[in-house]
């Protein structure tokens, strides 16, 4: 179910970006936005892994230097019957991990001290698990593909509001005005709609790679475990990294800890559109309800 979501969302963005793209300036506009996005893709399949592990602070790291966390590591590569990926370490006491690389032969995950040092052993299996389902899902993949086109939906508004604002695209005939209205909709909206798109995608696949690595390691409970604590610590310890690969984290890095009356109030845009609507990850609940339904259907209680 989560991978038909995560279809449905990128043809419906694959959608907009085809219509913002002619909207603003018709067929050359369409190929002009195709290039653009085209050249984006190679680099983000190619390069995003690197980027996303130095924009992180990680280092990798020998058997030697963390035999713990590579013995871990094998252990949940043998059970999910995959290649070992590289193993990183980020000097940071917040708690919190991510997977990156484009296919399973070119994977890594990075792991903060801090989650070295709260999580048990049964826990930190179960987050690796996590992390190597999304691997085997190809999510990084995914990710950089929607962050592609949705890049590419940033560029043509901005193209758009640049050639509204020089007079170019405006009609000489009586629908002039209900032409420029609508475009000038599509250059605002569209934007708004590809983000929430992108978020959308991001929280699927995080509900994915918890099912993937319960079944992997099948510690459903324990993975549930784990967010709890991760949670907690995240909000009182948020880490300061780069906001452009917060949604690689298993758990958001950048939350707050959030106000006692926000149920009651809070942002009018996030009231409107839902609280989770501009959140790369699902609410921690959410995902430890998902998890002990899968532990209920697996039998399992550990």
């Amino acid at each position: 179910m989560n991978a038909i979501k995560t279809v449905f969302l990128l043809v419906l963005l694959s959608g907009l970006f085809l219509v913002l793209g002619y909207a603003v300036g018709g067929q050359v506009g369409l190929i002009v936005a195709f290039v653009f996005s085209l050249g984006m893709n190679f680099f983000s399949y190619w390069f995003s892994d690197k980027l996303a592990l130095k924009m992180a602070g990680a280092s990798e790291v020998t058997p030697d230097q963390e035999p713990h966390l590579h013995g871990i590591v094998d252990e949940v590569a043998a059970m999910a019957g995959m290649p070992k990926p590289k193993v990183y370490v980020i000097q940071n006491d917040a708690p919190n991990a991510f997977a990156t690389g484009r296919n399973a032969k070119h994977a890594a995950v990075a792991a903060t001290t801090g989650i070295m040092r709260i999580l048990d052993d049964r826990e930190l299996t179960a987050v690796l698990g996590h992390e190597l389902g999304h691997i085997r899902n190809r999510d990084i993949l995914v990710s950089a593909i929607v962050a592609t086109i949705a890049s590419a939906i940033m560029f043509i508004a901005f193209i758009g509001r640049w050639s509204l604002l020089f007079g170019f695209g405006r009609s000489r005939n009586g629908n002039g005005m209900i032409q420029l209205v609508a475009m000038l909709a599509m250059i605002i909206l569209a934007p708004l709609a590809a983000t929430m798109i992108r978020m959308a995608v991001s929280r699927q696949r995080e509900y994915g790679a918890d099912e993937t690595g319960a079944q992997i390691t099948h510690t459903p409970l324990a993975l549930a475990s784990a967010l709890e604590k991760l949670e907690t610590y995240s909000q009182a310890r948020p880490m300061n990294v780069n906001p452009a690969v917060s949604h690689l984290f298993i758990v958001n890095p950048l939350r707050r800890a959030r106000p006692q009356n926000e149920e009651e109030g809070g942002d009018m845009m996030m009231g409107f559109f839902g609280s989770d609507t501009f959140s790369t990850h699902p609410p921690i609940r959410k995902r430890v309800e998902r998890l002990n339904e899968i532990a209920r259907k697996m039998g399992s209680f550990s």
